[in-house]
């Protein structure tokens, strides 16, 4: 649950809100405390800014641990350091991965594993088939076991109305195969569930008068891939500005967007023709780099970037269904070399991932007028 930690981080410009939790890093041998960062667009902060797909590796590689060794030297910066001695963990990475995505949904407004639950219990009781409890028991499975017992918000009772409802009478107790449940036990639970209900109904509304707030879309991350030559199969990778796709820009031809934007920075005729001839996206900039730039380029330069990166879209449409199957995806571009165009952990503006996010709704808006007139 988040409760009062909040907090937030801007990316393209908007204000991403967050929570935490505390974790450990195992980095070199060291368990290390930390803050588990995690925001409202599916971006976990576990000393790297990553997607769940991400963090998910990263907890099945042991870099944020659920597994505390006995004797393990464990470290809180600045504070101290000392041993592991017959530590309890109840945590697995599946249990954490669950609960961060829970608090992702719960982030957007969105019901979590537990108000999904909730929801098919009401199926359950509008139309009591033996069909629509089993769903009922596989959503309250779903739910972490490490929070089911606030699945009520009824700390005497916990979830064990919850659990009788979804066994059903003479069935077993999830996690208890030896108790049955009695027809008794199970009225108790439905009549709970009735009353539950009916005060549930009569509360006030507390939607807002304007709506909902949107949620935030997941994140997508486009990290360094230095390709050498064009995918069979295009991927994300494809999305990288120095992807060997030629683009045709002004009666001239360029090996990718990386060496279009580089060879227009210039001022020096003869540089810029070396710079569009260079062999990679990455030597295009580095002779980029050592000549003067044109003048008035830092205001020009996202207008010369935006006509690349339309042009690469336009002349490829294998590219375009790319950029395309991204949905709504906010895209994290990084770039070491440039806080202007990549997001470099956050502290970056993201100008690239804003401007691809740009040039798709232009491309899905084109498709959705194809479809409109056709």
């Amino acid at each position: 649950m988040i409760g009062n930690r909040i907090t937030h981080r801007i990316a393209d410009g908007v204000r991403v809100p967050g929570t935490w939790r505390h974790a450990f890093i195992c980095n070199g041998g060291t368990y290390f405390l930390t803050d588990l960062l995690i925001y409202a667009d599916g971006v976990v902060d576990c000393w790297d800014l990553v997607t769940l797909d991400e963090f998910e590796k990263k907890l099945r590689s042991g870099w944020v641990a659920t597994r505390l060794p006995d004797g393990g030297l464990a470290s809180a910066h600045h504070l101290g350091s000392w041993t592991f001695g017959e530590p309890e963990t109840w945590l697995t990475p599946e249990l954490l991965l669950a609960e961060v995505r829970d608090t992702v949904d719960e982030l957007n407004g969105r019901p979590d594993s537990t108000g999904r639950c909730l929801a098919a219990v009401d199926v359950f009781l509008a139309e009591r088939t033996e069909e629509n409890r089993a769903a009922a028991r596989a959503a309250y499975l779903a739910v972490p076991e490490t929070v089911r017992h606030c699945a009520l918000g009824d700390m005497d009772r916990k979830d064990r109305p919850l659990q009788v409802l979804v066994s059903g009478p003479g069935g077993r107790l999830p996690g208890r195969p030896g108790t049955r449940v009695s027809r008794r036990e199970y009225d108790e639970a439905v009549g709970y569930f009735e009353e539950r209900a009916r005060r549930l109904a009569e509360a006030p509304s507390r939607v807002p008068a304007d709506g909902a707030v949107n949620s935030l879309a997941p994140a997508l991350k486009l990290p360094h891939s230095y390709p050498q030559r064009a995918l069979e199969h295009p991927d994300k990778r494809a999305l990288r500005n120095d992807y060997p796709t030629p683009i045709a820009l002004d009666d001239t031809t360029y090996p990718s967007v990386a060496h279009a934007y580089w060879a227009q920075s210039v001022a020096d005729p003869e540089t810029r023709s070396a710079v569009a001839a260079a062999e990679t996206g990455a030597k295009a900039q580095t002779l980029a780099a050592k000549a003067a730039r044109r003048e008035g380029w830092d205001r020009t330069r996202t207008a010369v970037m935006s006509r690349a990166l339309r042009a690469k879209y336009a002349q490829h449409p294998e590219l375009a269904a790319v950029l395309l199957a991204t949905g709504d995806a906010t895209l994290i571009y990084d770039d070491a070399d440039s806080s202007f165009w990549g997001d470099n952990g956050g502290r970056g503006r993201n100008w690239m991932g804003r401007l691809l996010e740009l040039v798709r709704s232009e491309l899905a808006e084109c498709s959705a007028s194809s479809d409109r007139t056709s």
